[in-house]
């Protein structure tokens, strides 16, 4: 707005309000990032198991994306930047875009067929490659053992009864691999909230982590399309059910991925992943609360030695940039 002569021009509030609460939100520690994502990982999934009676799981999965997509889209806006990033980082959107899409579907198809802990379990399994390559020191050593250990417990893995539920688990499992990987890229190329303001949004030319993740989910939502759309189009005839879908798409993609960038920017990599430990751990605990699957002595032992270990980690600063924390 330009100031004409003799008059003085305020910011609007609201705005102002919204800047200061995602100034607020970015004080926050890294960790809390973390734990609000694994809440709604399950959280989410645990819904769609539900919305299963009453649309096909590649619908769901669909219905998922697609209300991410356009959730983020109309936040962010990404296309209007998408210009601004150099060839190769586009490269990495397009990838993660189609990770996303296969990493979503395949993950219905396993819940849909086996218990969404043991799916956790499986999906953590690629995640202790990642936190194992960058343990370095004997006391990250030890950590990595007590989540191993305490997922173990979690969970016994047994191959049988539905062998296309474990091949859907394990794609699954790497594409989560992949998603972590691409994800963090992005993370730290363009910071979470880099060039802007604390509430996401970049200065003028930039293109923040969240701005990248929206574009990435709308690629995922054309991905996904051709398989997931027919078995979506019965929603549209129930509101309850669409609205269902919207909200499982908020709950499971929109708040984690948006806050696993907000994580992935603070944290290496190595420890995110360690971190990802904890979602067998909460994917037992929602089981028990939404789906009425009580955790046994074993599990509760198991999430212990999770916690243990994940508290006993510590993230190495990188060189020259101590307590950043931005290192793959």
């Amino acid at each position: 707005m330009k100031r004409e002569a003799g008059a003085t021009v305020t910011a609007p509030a609201v705005p102002g309000r919204l800047t200061r609460a995602g100034q607020a939100v970015t004080r926050l520690p890294a960790t809390s990032y973390f734990l609000t994502s694994a809440v709604f990982h399950y959280l989410g999934p645990s819904f769609a198991v539900l919305l299963f009676q009453h649309v096909s799981v590649l619908g769901v999965a669909w219905l998922r994306i697609a209300s991410a997509a356009v959730v983020l889209g109309l936040w962010r806006r990404p296309w209007r930047l998408l210009r601004t990033l150099p060839a190769r980082q586009r490269w990495v959107l397009l990838a993660l875009g189609i990770v996303l899409a296969v990493m979503n579907s395949v993950f219905y198809l396993a819940i849909d067929r086996l218990p969404l802990s043991t799916v956790g379990a499986i999906e953590f399994l690629g995640t202790v490659l990642l936190a194992a390559a960058g343990a370095r020191t004997r006391r990250n050593a030890l950590a990595l053992a007590l989540t191993v250990g305490g997922v173990a417990l979690l969970t016994a893995l047994r191959l049988d009864g539905q062998p296309l539920g474990f091949v859907f688990a394990f794609a699954n499992c790497a594409g989560f691999v992949l998603y972590v990987v691409l994800g963090h890229r992005i993370a730290t190329a363009g910071g979470a909230t880099r060039g802007g303001g604390a509430d996401g949004r970049g200065s003028a030319g930039s293109m923040t982590g969240i701005d990248q993740l929206a574009a990435a989910m709308i690629v995922a939502a054309v991905v996904a399309t051709p398989v997931g759309l027919p078995g979506a189009i019965p929603a549209f005839a129930h509101p309850v059910w669409l609205l269902w879908g919207v909200g499982v798409g908020v709950c499971s993609s929109v708040i984690p991925y948006l806050t696993d960038q907000l994580a992935m920017a603070r944290l290496p990599r190595a420890t995110f992943a360690l971190m990802l430990a904890l979602l067998p751990m909460f994917a037992t605990l929602i089981g028990a609360v939404v789906l009425g699957q009580l955790p046994t002595v074993r599990d509760l032992a198991g999430i212990a030695l999770v916690i243990a270990g994940v508290s006993a980690h510590r993230a190495r600063p990188p060189a020259g940039a101590a307590g950043t924390g931005r290192r793959a």
